[in-house]
């Protein structure tokens, strides 16, 4: 007999470890994409419906081309939308969320619900700040 305590099955090794508080782990990076102010207001215009460049750029006021552009590319890239090419003269492109995206943006659709709810706490609090 050994004096060795038997040792269950080996844990998850780090890589299966999800952690938003992580520096390197993707959680952490996909937040950080979809919480930039332009990602949000994409992801939740995009809540609604899909949408071609153009509509959304004028749904999301204040959002440059470029901006709006490289925030699109970001999406895709997490695999919270999809960008189709529709076949046209001339050819169009549309933005539509996947089912990951859809799920992110009800989310935050209850928080902007929230925070729509919320401003005339928010306009107070910020009177009581200018003093």
């Amino acid at each position: 007999m050994s004096d060795v305590p038997a040792q269950g099955p080996p844990g998850p090794t780090q890589e299966l470890v999800s952690d938003v508080f992580a520096r390197s782990c993707t959680s952490r990076a996909a937040f950080e994409d979809i919480t930039s102010k332009w990602a949000s207001l994409a992801l939740l215009a995009l809540g609604e419906g899909s949408y071609r460049f153009n509509a959304l750029r004028r749904r999301i006021e204040g959002v440059s081309e470029r901006m709006l552009s490289q925030t699109l590319q970001t999406l895709e890239r997490d695999g919270m939308l999809t960008r189709e090419v529709l076949t046209a003269i001339p050819p169009r492109v549309e933005y539509t969320l996947t089912p990951l995206g859809a799920r992110v943006a009800e989310q935050l659709r209850g928080l902007a619900d929230l925070l729509e709810a919320s401003v005339p706490e928010v306009r107070a609090a910020r009177e009581r700040e200018r003093g």
